[in-house]
């Protein structure tokens, strides 16, 4: 029983830690320059991107599209630039972080 507890207890810390350093790579590439996880600063909330995109097919695809290459026309006229300092692996990351925000 004690050995159970245990390993729950460390399975939920390294979710934790997990999360804590995508949060950490949204930082560092200055994704919370024009964004926050629960509201709106100049693009969307995290939690609000995430609904927006539950469900579809080609989700990450085109998040990670819109990470590398920016976008506009979606969430009003404000575009978002394309970020040169995100690799594919880390776009892929902040994508899968960015969508558990619901």
């Amino acid at each position: 029983m004690k050995r159970s507890l245990l390993v729950f207890l460390a399975a939920g810390v390294l979710v934790s830690n997990a999360a804590m350093a995508n949060a950490d790579l949204a930082k560092a590439k200055n994704c919370m320059a024009c964004h926050a996880v629960a509201n709106k600063v100049v693009g969307p909330g995290f939690k609000e991107v995430a609904a927006k995109y539950a469900g579809q097919k080609d989700s990450e695809d085109k998040l990670m599209q819109k990470i590398l290459k920016g976008g506009s026309g979606t969430w009003g006229a404000v575009p978002m630039p394309a970020n040169p300092q995100v690799s594919e692996a880390e776009a892929r990351t902040l994508v899968k972080w960015i969508m558990s925000q619901k």
